[in-house]
């Protein structure tokens, strides 16, 4: 492990995408516990896209033109499907003093799914770990494992300090419904965008 890999891999998961949306939304509508259990969701999305790139298979979906559409898709409908629900009937953005009304387990297999359903994830750990091992030394795949752990205990790390501050601001939105309706709109249209982004994106 160098610090330019872990340098490298901060500037990645601190641009916004799918999973810190998801992570703010819960933040700001249940508190920091829900945006914990967020971040662990999306978190565990990333486990499956290593294990694929580790094993080769991310290399197989790259070559079927056929599976990685039709991957790519689900992931296109899910966040629409997602988009939809925040602007209907708030989805995770239901502010309320309550905080129980959904269960800690749908927000994490939300989570996850928002980041399994999506194919680049695994094209991408197949061009980024590589990098930073050599792939002819004893142990390169436990190597890229290894390094993937890491991402990955970073990525919960970044979403838990996203959530934490979503959270911190959650006390000055409650009661305001004007304030919210521009937030739903708001995460709405971005998830909204991200499933635009994902559908015309080239391979």
């Amino acid at each position: 492990m160098t610090v330019e890999y872990l340098l490298t891999s901060l500037i990645v998961i601190l641009l916004p995408g799918t999973g810190v949306l998801y992570t703010l939304a819960f933040g700001l509508s249940r508190g920091l516990r829900a945006s914990v259990l967020a971040a662990f969701g999306c978190t565990l999305g990333i486990l499956p896209h290593i294990v694929a790139s580790v094993a080769g298979l991310a290399a197989l979906l790259h070559a079927s033109a056929l599976a990685f559409e039709f991957v790519r898709y689900l992931g296109v409908a899910y966040l629409f499907w997602m988009a939809w629900g925040v602007l209907r009937n708030g989805g995770a953005l239901t502010i309320s003093e309550s905080r129980g009304e959904r269960s800690g387990l749908r927000i994490v297999i939300e989570g996850l799914l928002i980041n399994v359903l999506n194919p680049k994830l695994s094209l991408f750990f197949l061009a980024f770990l590589p990098q930073f091992v050599a792939m002819d030394a004893d142990g390169a795949t436990f190597q890229m494992l290894a390094l993937g752990a890491i991402f990955m205990v970073l990525t919960f790390a970044v979403f838990i300090v996203y959530g934490a501050f979503a959270a911190a601001a959650r006390r000055h939105v409650i009661g305001r419904p004007q304030i919210m309706a521009w937030l739903r709109r708001g995460f709405a249209g971005a998830f909204a965008l991200l499933g635009l982004r994902l559908a015309f994106s080239g391979r």
